[in-house]
């Protein structure tokens, strides 16, 4: 069993930055791979980006592609998201997840609550 915890949400200006954090409690967390997923309002969930159990493995979204950066360190059972030049499309609810990797979130077998992103114009 993993327990996710997101935080680091925020409203920010177009162009603006965050970085988000997402922290497993347990002991095996480095036994999975992690992902980020956001959700828009009346919009389905979406892959963002997926990082391998050791980190050295990588996927991201077109869209966040040369934005966003994943790593984990797995010594403090952390997954950062950070986001830079950030655009209004970018808002939405953002998940953090834990399983098998990949870009389908049925991959996916824990998920926090969610942090809300903010991205005005």
């Amino acid at each position: 069993q993993v327990q996710l915890v997101e935080s680091g949400g925020g409203l920010v200006q177009a162009g603006g930055s965050l970085r988000l954090s997402c922290a497993a409690s347990g002991r095996t967390f480095s036994s999975y791979a992690m992902g980020w997923f956001r959700q828009a309002p009346g919009k389905e969930r979406e892959f963002v980006t997926t990082i391998s159990r050791s980190g050295g493995s990588t996927d991201y979204a077109d869209s966040v592609k040369g934005r966003f950066t994943i790593s984990r360190d797995n010594a403090k059972n952390t997954v950062y998201l950070q986001m830079n030049s950030l655009r209004p499309e970018d808002t939405a609810v953002y998940y953090c997840a834990a399983g098998l990797g990949g870009k389908n979130y049925r991959s996916y077998n824990y998920w926090g609550q969610g942090t809300q992103v903010t991205v005005s114009s």
